[in-house]
């Protein structure tokens, strides 16, 4: 069976996070549907030089975030998980409140309302009182916040080796088996 998953991507920093995601969850023959708020594309752009059809074709299917006719707003369209990354504080907060405004937010609470696994690679520092309500709120409702802190137990060699350690841990807890996430072995 293939492991359909939406990937989502906002304007917070850290647009390489998404675009990994995209092509690994390909490599390990994953169906992915993503949706990119307008900040998003901007961002992508500014970090990796991307347009947006460069983006698009990173996926499978794109949708575009005003289109809440799209299949990922709708509980009957079975996805396995969904991943923004990254996930701006607007789009948290979003998600937090229910506020489904756009597909990004409406294919959030539905997959929290499906009891799928959602995670949300929040990005921004230092947390403010409103920040960390949120990301109480969507793990209370059963979200999974995961901020991309790098692990430097591994002694990494590279700013990719950080990013592709990350990758794997996401799509590891998005249940796709084949990922690598590389565990601590002990001293």
């Amino acid at each position: 069976m293939t492991r359909r998953l939406v990937v989502g991507i906002t304007g917070a920093t850290g647009a390489v996070y998404g675009t990994r995601l995209l092509a690994r969850a390909r490599a390990l023959g994953a169906e992915t549907h993503l949706v990119v708020t307008p900040a998003g594309v901007l961002n992508v752009h500014h970090e990796l030089g991307l347009d947006r059809q460069a983006l698009e074709a990173l996926a499978d299917h794109a949708h575009a975030p005003g289109d809440i006719g799209a299949c990922i707003a709708s509980g009957s369209f079975a996805t396995a998980a969904m991943v923004i990354a990254p996930c701006s504080m607007k789009s948290l907060a979003a998600i937090a409140h229910g506020f489904g405004d756009n597909l990004l937010t409406r294919a959030a609470d539905v997959t929290l309302k499906e009891r799928r696994r959602l995670l949300l690679l929040v990005r921004e520092t230092p947390f403010n009182l409103a920040h960390l309500r949120n990301m109480t709120a969507v793990t209370e409702m059963g979200g999974i916040v995961f901020p991309p802190l790098p692990a430097f137990y591994h002694r990494p060699a590279s700013i990719d080796e950080l990013v592709d350690d990350t990758v794997e841990r996401v799509l590891g807890l998005l249940g796709l088996d084949a990922a690598t996430p590389r565990a601590w072995s002990g001293l």
